[in-house]
This record gives C-alpha cells, structure tokens and sequence, in this order.
C-alpha cells in the first residue's frame, strides 16, 4: 500500500482537539487528544517515523471586576513517533509557548508577555487488541493503551525586575505530571468511523509550591470521508479537573479547575505524498460547572502532518 493511501487510513478517524494542543493540567488547560489530532486512529499500528506540527491559540478568563485576569497563550508543538512494531509506538512532543497576561492593578490595566519552553512529553502506545481484518472495512474494531510522563523541563522561574512573574505566565508547569488512559475506534464503514478514549492525569507540585489540580478527559469523535482528498470530523471533548492548590500550606485558588464541554468540528486535507493538512475549532458547549469565575474562548488548531514510509 502506498504512504498516501495508508495515510488516509490514519487520516481518516482523526480524534480530539487536544490540545489543542496539549491536555495537560495547567492554567488554560485543554480537552481533547492530540495524539489522535497528529496521528489518527491507526496511528499505533503504523511502523516507522511521523512528524506533526501544531499551532494552537487558547485565551481564557479568570475572576471579575478588579480582580479579572484574561491569560491568551500560542503554542508551537512539534511531534515525533516512532512505531517499533504494528502494536507499540513511543511518542515525544515538545512545544514553545507565548504567554500574555492582561489585569488590573487599583484600576490601571496591566500587561505582561513571556515566551519559553514549555513541558515536553514523552509516552507509548499499545495496541491491546484488535478485531481479524475484513476485505469489507479492515480491521472494523481496535483497542490501545497509553501511559507516559509530562516532564518538568520547561521554564517554570522566568523573572522580571528580579520578581517571579505569575504562575499563568510561566511557559512550563514545573511539575512531573504521569498519565494513562484507553481508547478504541469502530469502522462503521469503509467512510466513516467512531472514536473515543479517556485518560487520566495526576499532577506533581512544581519548586514553588503550585499544583494544578489533576484531569479526567473523555472524547468521543465520528468522522466521515468525503474524498480520496478531504476528511471531516466531529467531537464532543470533555475534562473535568481538580481546584489547583497555592503553596505547601494547600491553599486553593478558587477560579480554577470544574468540568467543561467543548464541541470541536474538524477536517483534513490529503495532500499527497503523506502530508495531510489539519484545522478545527473547539468551542466551549457548556462551562457552567467550572468553579468560581471562570470563561474559557474557543480554540483554534492548524497542524500538518508527514508520514515516512517504512
């Protein structure tokens, strides 16, 4: 089979966001799979190196009156897989981030930028078990493990003036966060699929006292072909995370964590030789059960993809 046809496969039930880059716990933290979003549902059973690249822009606020903080951040993601076999495959993701912070200050806005890296990741899939192959759709049905770490080696003590900057600003949590979760996809047809997954996240404290409250994440995605070309895909993304906690005397911040909905509409281009072209927009459905005042914006995702073939 040629790269751009098994590609299309990959392509073809791409799941979540996220994240969006990243899902990781953080002060705008984001639903969604971003391995899916690179890699699509075959992603694990590909042999040999994939390369992605993400863009995201996510802006949230954070408090009232006086005491409101709107936090936008840009993040620049790059993934690399490697499968070692058509059942495991171990994955980075190291991003960059642009951060910027508007408040108030006894009335006077205030503004502050800070740019760095953030907290690379580096895990493994398994497939655990899929369904015999069929000359009508393939393999119809699969099964798959993930577990990994999402180190502390992003920039986590940017100063100015000789003064910490805040927490939201700083590009990496500071923390040694460990994941897992499981996921499985049906092909409907040789057109459409479903898709869905969940995944834990516990959450380390980082040298200043800071811990971001640790995430459930469900996703659930149809996806259907319209062309040898064109992919669409369909998502309801959901996170539900702890308050995060100030210090060693645990302290909360009570303008953090709750659950939310997004709903996150995508589509895929093929454009040949095992590049594909990626966009969506996640859009907050229902954010009533964040905690205190919280208002999360929509997200924007572009990424590209390339598949070498092995």
């Amino acid at each position: 089979m040629s790269a751009r046809k098994e590609y299309s496969r990959i392509a073809l039930s791409v799941g979540a966001l996220l994240l969006t880059e990243s899902v990781l716990a953080c002060s705008i933290c984001r639903c969604g799979d971003p391995t899916f979003n690179a890699l699509g549902k075959e992603g694990v059973s590909q042999t040999g190196l994939r390369i992605a690249l993400d863009w995201d822009r996510v802006a949230k606020t954070q408090g009232s009156g006086d005491e409101m903080e709107s936090l936008t951040e840009n993040r620049l993601t790059v993934l690399g897989a490697y499968g070692l076999s058509d059942r495991v495959a171990v994955i980075a993701r190291v991003p960059y981030s642009w951060r910027s912070l508007e408040s108030n200050d006894n009335g006077a806005p205030q503004k502050a930028d800070a740019s760095g890296r953030a907290d690379p990741e580096v895990y493994g899939q398994v497939r655990l078990w899929s369904s015999p192959f069929t000359a009508a759709v393939g393999v119809r049905t699969s099964v798959f493990a993930v577990f990994g770490v999402k180190t502390a080696w992003g920039e986590n003590n940017l100063t100015r003036d000789g003064e910490r900057l805040d927490e939201h600003l700083q590009p990496g949590t500071g923390s040694t966060d460990w994941f897992g979760g499981i996921a499985g996809s049906y092909q409907l047809d040789r057109k459409s699929a479903l898709f869905a997954s969940t995944q834990y996240r516990a959450t380390g404290r980082n040298d200043a006292g800071y811990r971001y409250g640790n995430a459930w994440l469900l996703n659930l995605a149809y996806e259907h072909k319209f062309s040898t070309v064109v992919d669409g895909v369909i998502e309801a993304n959901y996170r539900q995370a702890g308050i995060d906690k100030i210090g060693n005397s645990n302290a909360t911040d009570p303008n953090t964590g709750g659950s939310i909905v997004y709903i996150t509409p995508r589509v895929l281009f093929d454009v040949g030789q095992g590049w594909v072209i990626r966009a969506a927009v996640q859009i907050p459905a229902t954010q009533s059960g964040l905690n205190g005042e919280q208002h999360e914006k929509t997200v924007v995702n572009v990424g590209v993809t390339k598949l070498f073939a092995k």
